[in-house]
């Protein structure tokens, strides 16, 4: 049971209440608890796929966060929100429930509020689609989430995952639906950490920013914070197989494109608040066979253990290097690691079943998991 004199204890331990634990340097302080380690992520040069591309093509490292994952940022934003505008409450009375944060996650965002609910003694509830990795859940249920899963159908639709969390929040006493894709404090953690860290690590000199959008958090906030530092700065939407984003940001036109994608969080049938009103200039389609080639290309020519959405985000990169011309610096992000999609992205059954063993270079298949 946590009461409000413990909790105020660790706010302050953890600069929860500010932003401060964002800018703690890693490397020469030591830093107080779980939250103070989110962000700060490394910005890395891909050397090979620069050179072949004729630009600098950087990533944000953000596998690098605590949790494992960019949602890290979002996570930690949106439980500081929760606190601070008290819609969840700290009783010091003996039988007062604890505080519970309920959302709607396809993952990573619920990896991350995890961590930071088991470093502040809340609990968590979990809804989610029935479409994800095995590993995922896995992962989950290892950092002690309650999960209920249900059928993948759209939002407009009750029986939706997200709208099944609302729900749950609202009967649940002191529990709070943090409610990632709606709640403009997600895009908040970018305006404050992400985009500030790459203006920052880039000098000021970044020519575009591109990435895969499934809440809109990070998209949505990093290109508010980079326009306002300059208005010139180019920024692209990378869309997958089965999303609207693609056409909307293309032709004004909410639909969506063929098919359904292997990569996991990204994707939408609808402009998410935290979408609403960033500034993007324009939109880009990637399908399931370039985001595979360039995930299994980023691990086995570049170094880096990927999931697809990676993958698809630097393929994304790779287009906006032909049409801004040589030269340029373009920045997007590596968001999680490969280990959660061992039997779905980086397993040969899978991938054949998928039809997409082809996007996979015939050198590395012999490296896939049967």
């Amino acid at each position: 049971m946590i009461n409000s004199k413990k909790l105020l204890s660790i706010l302050k331990k953890t600069n929860l209440a500010n932003n401060k634990c964002f800018y703690s340097s890693r490397t020469d302080a030591v830093l107080k608890g779980f939250t103070a380690s989110i962000g700060n992520t490394p910005l890395v040069k891909l050397e090979k796929i620069s050179k072949e591309a004729n630009c600098n093509i950087l990533v944000k490292c953000e596998y690098m966060n605590p949790g494992g994952s960019v949602k890290d940022r979002a996570a930690l934003f949106l439980i500081k929100d929760a606190i601070r505008s008290k819609k969840i409450a700290h009783l010091p009375q003996k039988d007062a429930p604890v505080p519970t944060i309920v959302e709607g996650t396809a993952g990573n965002t619920g990896i991350g509020l995890l961590h930071i609910c088991n470093s502040l003694g809340f609990k968590c509830q979990i809804f989610m689609p029935n479409n994800q990795s095995k590993e995922k859940i896995e992962y989950l249920q290892t950092l002690g989430a309650q999960i209920s899963q249900f059928p993948v159908v759209p939002f407009t639709d009750p029986n939706n995952y997200n709208h099944k969390a609302r729900e749950f929040a609202e009967k649940t006493p002191n529990a709070v639906w943090t409610n990632q894709f709606d709640n403009v404090q997600n895009r908040q953690a970018h305006i404050e950490t992400t985009g500030p860290e790459i203006w920052n690590q880039t000098g000021g000199k970044v020519d575009a920013i591109v990435f895969g959008a499934g809440t809109g958090g990070t998209l949505g906030g990093c290109s508010i914070y980079l326009k306002e530092k300059n208005k010139n700065i180019q920024v692209f939407s990378a869309d997958p197989q089965g999303s609207v984003l693609y056409k909307y940001y293309k032709h004004g036109k909410l639909e969506r494109t063929e098919g359904s994608s292997i990569t996991e969080g990204i994707g939408q049938g609808r402009i998410t608040d935290n979408l609403k009103d960033a500034p993007i200039d324009d939109g880009l389609f990637v399908n399931d066979i370039d985001a595979v080639k360039m995930t299994f290309r980023l691990l086995h020519e570049e170094g880096f253990f990927v999931g697809a959405t990676s993958g698809l985000n630097v393929a994304a990169a790779v287009q906006v290097a032909k049409l801004i011309g040589p030269g340029k610096t373009i920045v997007t992000c590596l968001c999680d690691t490969g280990s959660k999609y061992m039997n779905r992205l980086y397993s040969k059954s899978e991938l054949e079943k998928r039809n997409l063993i082809e996007a996979v270079p015939a050198e590395y298949r012999q490296f896939l998991k049967p």
